[in-house]
């Protein structure tokens, strides 16, 4: 068993490009906070006696919860589930949230690892995302946090903003890397549905920035990061060794997990379920017993690309070995793109190059069978 999520579905405030599932209405914490409580009780046998290794608490905003509620959390998870001594418990955060004593708190009930949403040093930046915190927040912060003496941490920034430059996008990593974080994730800002930002691109307000510009902060992005000792093992995610995320590493590799909360998603090896994204039927739900759920079970083809889509995107690269009967057309596809520089293979072994994971969404695709 890879992982327990908890999502926490309340933020401070909007941010223009964010699809997940959140709340700023924040008078229902205490009902929600119960009703994870209630889901995670009833759910402990799904875990099967089996050891977990990670617990992670994601949104939403975590860091909203008083320590009381955090730990009650946590202690539930500690008496339902078989937590190994080793466990990775991280914790997402915002930096207007971080104080010390949140940090002594924090790793009083026992978080071992935090994320810290950043996204950028520039305050004109932030108030464009929609950001609840200024840049001066973010130093203070992750001055706190490297000092702190969690077992690991890692930030969050966002590149490919509209009209950043490639000197602009230099600058923020210097900034990044001046904090020495184990870990950096940085993610290409993305237009999706639903958003703030995706209407604010159709009304023109916003124009996107050009995919060259993006693919060139990707590139700087591993240039820097590769030279200053962190090794790229996820498209995102940057890491020194030893400090790799082990929860998100387990979804990558296709582990079983379970996921409590609003739009949680779960997946036990054969079956995926999703709660609903809404909190009042959510909590509604769980109090009386009924479905707040959907599931489905994917096909072995449907497995099999969404291995992949998630295994591709890491430096472990996918075995083939793992995929039912690898179509003749699929193999001339790795033929291809092994010819053109963007997949290397080693025995049954398929793993993207630095020129391929500027493809890697589309030579996933490619790849994908079809029956």
């Amino acid at each position: 068993m890879a992982g327990l999520y908890f999502h926490i579905p309340f933020c401070r405030k909007a941010c223009t490009y964010c699809d997940f599932h959140f709340s700023t209405t924040l008078d229902r914490m205490d009902a929600l906070v119960e009703a994870l409580r209630t889901e995670l009780l009833r759910r402990s046998h799904e875990f099967r006696g089996e050891t977990v290794d990670t617990i992670y608490l994601g949104g939403g905003t975590p860091s909203l919860l008083n320590e009381r509620d955090l730990s009650a959390l946590l202690n539930d998870a500690r008496k339902l589930v078989r937590l190994a001594g080793t466990a990775e418990v991280t914790m997402e955060v915002n930096p207007d949230d971080v104080t010390a004593e949140d940090i002594d708190a924090w790793k009083r009930i026992g978080i071992t690892r935090l994320s810290i949403g950043v996204q950028s040093f520039n305050d004109q930046r932030l108030s464009f995302m929609g950001r609840a915190h200024n840049a001066d927040q973010s130093a203070r912060s992750l001055d706190l946090i490297a000092k702190a003496g969690f077992a690991s941490w890692t930030m969050d920034l966002i590149y490919g903003l509209p009209g950043m430059t490639v000197e602009e996008w230099a600058a923020q990593l210097d900034q990044a890397l001046s904090f020495a974080p184990p870990h950096i994730s940085a993610y290409c800002l993305t237009v999706e549905p639903r958003t703030a930002l995706h209407k604010q691109v159709e009304r023109g307000d916003v124009i996107a920035a050009p995919d060259e510009d993006q693919a060139q902060q990707f590139e700087l992005l591993q240039q820097r990061l590769e030279a200053a000792g962190y090794v790229h093992y996820e498209i995102s995610n940057f890491g020194k060794p030893g400090h790799f995320s082990r929860h998100n590493t387990s979804y990558w590799q296709g582990l079983p997990y379970v996921g409590i909360g609003p739009s949680a998603h779960s997946y036990d090896g054969a079956v995926r379920r999703w709660n609903v994204a809404n909190n009042s039927r959510y909590i509604a739900g769980v109090n009386a017993g009924e479905v707040y759920w959907e599931e489905e079970r994917p096909t072995v083809v449907q497995q099999a690309n969404e291995r992949i889509m998630t295994g591709l995107r890491t430096m472990w690269g996918v075995g083939l070995e793992a995929l039912p009967d690898l179509a003749q057309a699929t193999e001339r596809t790795v033929q291809r793109y092994v010819g053109s520089g963007h997949l290397v293979r080693n025995a049954n072994r398929i793993v993207l190059t630095k020129a391929g994971k500027l493809l890697a969404d589309r030579i996933a695709s490619d790849l994908f069978l079809t029956t």
